[in-house]
């Protein structure tokens, strides 16, 4: 297998030793300080089985995952925020060796008194490092949210991060020459793979903001960065700054690429930026199992709304309930996604049942999330199977799009949509509202009204919750079981 990370274990040559490679606030390391760094920590890992990352959005957590790599070691992301159960669950989970950690970080229990602590010297320098390792072998084991039990881990191989990083070149035209700006999380699959181990596969660099601020994406941006990543809630506070910020309407313009991910961008926000800066958000699809499946490419049509079309090496279907493949791609029809390719991890560690559960006998894997699909191929995603499709007087329903036409009303700042029990229809749409003015909040017939002359009568919101704020993990997605269950 071709290395990983051709910039830094290729031959000075062909490498932009002395280019920058990461940037975390005021502190960078160029290609040549990130492979001295790398090599000098993977001497010290030597042979372990697995590693743990305490994956703060630091220098150290990049250069951890970027040693573990290159050792051909697996490392497994721990999220800071995580409770002592759950880090217990993993760590019991996935055995690892050794935790990698920032040199002044205070580790809580689970990990101080089980594990031998590795602190990462971003300023060591050790021999150039080899990258040996087969497409098959485990990457990184990532650990998914768990809604009815503990989190899975999802082993990632190799070929997966490869391919999908390559995919996504070839959609979004990304080089070397590329500069991207993000303040995401380095525990989850879009701040860790896409959006540090995506620059350095190709070249580029990486500057991450620590805290994600509007003023921060201005100043990266006007300042020579080239691409943004981020979630729905920060693409909605920067359309709300867009119209009183000159500095960011200039860099929001001037980038080559915006793009969302993690969860839908309501339409009411992709509005609000492109009538401000003239500039289309982007978005993809993809999930800790698959990494990226789809994405509106660089040079198709950014239609808000939709996650655009399968990525190359990806196949992609729709299905109904009985496991019959959708065949009318005409934007109405609802299907669950499943999707085969290169980009799939291989198993759920240790746990053989729930991995064959995922997957079909000819070898789909059953995503859960259910979308409509344009003729010409684009995908719009319409919710998750067991959260966001509501059947409803003998329709299949998408919370999403009731979502996006309810955002659309001056009265409504966020939107969520579940389904309820109801005698007559099977499920009710209940609507749960953050007003815009807490005092006046929109009445529940003024938000019917509102969604049925959008949509269609059948779609319109039968109960509606005013509430102070929607719960959120720390990707932004609102949590609906927590709503569901009060």
């Amino acid at each position: 297998m071709p290395p990983l990370f051709p910039a830094l274990t290729d031959s000075p040559a062909g490498s932009p030793a002395d280019r920058p490679a990461l940037r975390f606030g005021e502190r960078s390391l160029t290609y040549a300080q990130l492979a001295a760094a790398a090599g000098a920590l993977t001497g010290r890992i030597g042979s372990a089985t697995r590693v743990a990352v305490w994956a703060t959005p630091t220098m150290e957590t990049a250069v951890a995952v970027v040693a573990a790599l290159l050792a051909g070691v697996p490392a497994v992301p721990l999220n800071p925020k995580s409770g002592e159960k759950e880090l217990g669950h993993i760590l019991s989970d996935s055995a690892p060796d050794l935790v990698l950690t920032a040199p002044d970080d205070l580790l809580p229990p689970p990990l101080r008194d089980h594990l031998t602590r590795v602190d990462v010297d971003v300023h060591a320098t050790g021999p150039a490092p080899e990258d040996r390792a087969a497409d098959e072998d485990p990457a990184l084991v990532v650990y998914t949210s768990g809604t009815t039990g503990p989190p899975k881990g999802a082993v990632i191989p190799r070929r997966a991060v490869a391919s999908t990083l390559d995919a996504l070149a070839d959609a979004w035209q990304w080089t070397g020459d590329d500069v991207l700006v993000h303040a995401l999380p380095l525990f989850h699959v879009h701040g860790l793979v896409l959006g540090t181990l995506g620059p350095l596969r190709r070249g580029g660099s990486v500057r991450h903001l620590g805290r994600f601020s509007t003023q921060g994406v201005a100043r990266e941006l006007n300042g020579g960065a080239t691409m943004l990543f981020g979630v729905p809630t920060m693409y909605h506070r920067i359309a709300e700054a867009v119209t009183s910020d000159p500095d960011l309407v200039k860099a929001l313009t001037g980038a080559r690429l915006l793009v969302s991910g993690s969860a839908a961008l309501p339409v009411h926000d992709h509005g609000r930026i492109a009538t401000a800066t003239g500039r289309r958000v982007i978005e993809r699809y993809g999930m800790t199992e698959t990494l990226m499946n789809t994405s509106v490419r660089a040079d198709g049509e950014a239609r808000p709304g939709t996650v655009g079309v399968p990525l190359p090496g990806v196949e992609l279907r729709l299905v109904e309930e009985d496991g019959s493949e959708v065949t009318a791609y005409d934007g109405e029809t609802v299907g669950e996604i499943q999707v085969r390719g290169t980009n799939l991890f291989t198993e759920y560690l240790n746990r053989p049942d729930a991995t064959a559960a995922a997957f079909t006998t000819d070898g789909w894997f059953r995503t859960g999330d259910m979308a409509v699909r344009d003729p010409d191929g684009y995908v719009r995603i319409v919710g998750r199977k067991a959260t966001d499709l509501i059947k409803s007087g003998g329709y299949k329903i998408g919370a999403g799009e009731i979502e996006n036409a309810l955002l659309e009303h001056p009265g409504v700042r966020e939107a969520a949509v579940t389904g309820e029990p109801d005698a007559d229809l099977g499920e009710r749409i209940v609507a749960w509202i953050v007003p815009a003015d807490p005092q006046a909040p929109p009445a529940l017939e003024e938000l019917a009204d509102h969604v049925a002359q959008r949509l269609a009568p059948h779609k319109r919101p039968r109960v509606v919750h005013h509430l102070d704020a929607l719960p959120r993990n720390d990707m932004g997605k609102i949590m609906k079981r927590a709503l569901a269950h009060g």
